[in-house]
């Protein structure tokens, strides 16, 4: 079954024609070809494009091999711009080395238009702004938020179960019971994705890596830093990794797109803490597979999934901290409270809190208490399990079911 990717779609169609090369970036088997090959190839065909003016280049295929010269290549893609103005995707770009050369060369041409995707291990973000010039535009994509999810799974009243637990890889549509589902996972996560970051930065220490990789899955949520990592390493591993390695390998597991960091930031002092971040997964499904379906704590599952909708829809998102000054026992006592999320884009920002459920009153006080404290005009919204009618309270707060927030294209502005 096909699933739409509007949003991608929409950043490809936004970037057509504008003297850039369009990186299609994003962790392996999040969907990058398919989003290219069929879905952007049908919005050309479908908008008067001539067939014989979209050219799709595969390099992984036996096909397509004469291509993997670059000078071929080069010369067909020179001689079909100089006919009529061509679109060029070439998939899997990295299999061409020193393929840096070819795409400069390629955006010399007049009458060409150039897409590529790559895998993690040579072709990362990181890359994009220096490889190319300056003329490298990224687009990332995502494996399948809930609302993409939930067009595959029409009527099934087992979505988000389901998506908590296995999250969005494309290929798990093919998948159809649990065991073939996590087997799936799990050899994604240690024969395709830790691999990459060992060939791609001659990684040394590949049982630290592991480890680092596990417990970044196990503290999702929670605030860490390399220091924290590496002690558990030693006293729980019996590891002699320093902080600095460890800095390193959590660089490579970002770069790779496993993993996501999300920096403190204080609200009121508006200024970032550089000691401590929360890691947040790529895909829940990548994570609880690791942990082979041990701590599935719901609402750290409901806060990765809002942080990977929240960067899906383009916004950056740092993790909130309010300080509170109050009088106890005569003494005047300082605390911190945390939001979850302050998602910000331009001059927009949201304060988004994740919790479970708000039951009794205790509780609800205890989810809002820090946006309280905010003090300031942005939209603050308290996300919960439960099937809510999305509603302000008295205070203009949004409170929002976990689903109507993901599947409401505008549920941050309600």
């Amino acid at each position: 079954m096909e699933v739409e990717r509007p949003i991608y779609l929409k950043k490809l169609v936004d970037r057509m024609d504008n003297g850039s090369v369009k990186v299609v970036t994003g962790v392996r088997r999040c969907g990058k070809s398919f989003l290219l090959n069929k879905l952007f190839r049908r919005f050309l065909l479908s908008n008067g494009v001539p067939e014989e003016r979209v050219v799709t280049i595969a390099l992984d295929d036996v096909r397509d091999e004469e291509y993997l010269e670059p000078r071929r290549l080069y010369d067909r893609l020179a001689a079909m711009a100089a006919v009529g103005h061509t679109y060029a995707i070439i998939d899997e770009i990295q299999l061409i080395e020193n393929f840096t050369p070819l795409v400069n060369g390629l955006l010399r041409l007049d009458g060409l238009d150039l897409y590529v995707t790559g895998s993690n291990s040579r072709l990362l973000s990181t890359d994009v702004l220096t490889e190319f010039r300056g003329r490298g535009d990224e687009v990332r994509v995502r494996p399948f938020s809930f609302s993409e999810f939930v067009s595959a799974h029409a009527g099934s009243s087992r979505a988000m179960r389901d998506y908590l637990l296995y999250g969005g890889m494309p290929e798990l549509l093919t998948r159809p019971d649990h065991e073939q589902r996590a087997s799936y996972l799990q050899n994604l996560v240690a024969k395709v994705y830790l691999d990459d970051v060992v060939e791609r930065h001659g990684v040394r220490l590949r049982d630290d890596l592991d480890r680092i990789f596990d417990d970044l899955c196990s503290s999702v949520g929670s605030l860490t830093n390399p220091s924290k990592i590496a002690n558990t390493l030693h006293s729980v591993k019996g590891s002699r990794i320093d902080d600095n390695t460890v800095r390193v390998y959590l660089a490579h597991l970002e770069s790779a797109f496993l993993f996501d960091a999300a920096k403190r930031y204080d609200v009121r002092g508006k200024r970032y803490f550089q000691s401590l971040a929360k890691y947040y997964a790529c895909d829940v499904g990548v994570r609880n597979a690791r942990l082979n379906y041990r701590q599935l704590d719901e609402n750290h599952l409901m806060e990765n999934v809002v942080y990977d909708e929240l960067r899906c829809r383009g916004l950056s998102v740092d993790v909130g901290m309010v300080r509170s000054r109050e009088q106890r026992d005569g003494k005047r006592v300082e605390r911190q409270l945390e939001v979850d999320f302050v998602a910000t884009r331009g001059s927009s920002r949201w304060y988004v809190q994740v919790a479970q459920g708000i039951d009794d009153p205790g509780k609800e006080e205890q989810e809002k208490e820090s946006l309280l404290k905010v003090n300031d005009s942005f939209r603050k919204i308290l996300v919960v399990r439960d099937a809510l009618m999305p509603a302000h309270d008295e205070d203009g707060i949004l409170v929002i079911g976990l689903e109507d927030f993901l599947l409401g294209q505008r549920s941050l502005d309600l």
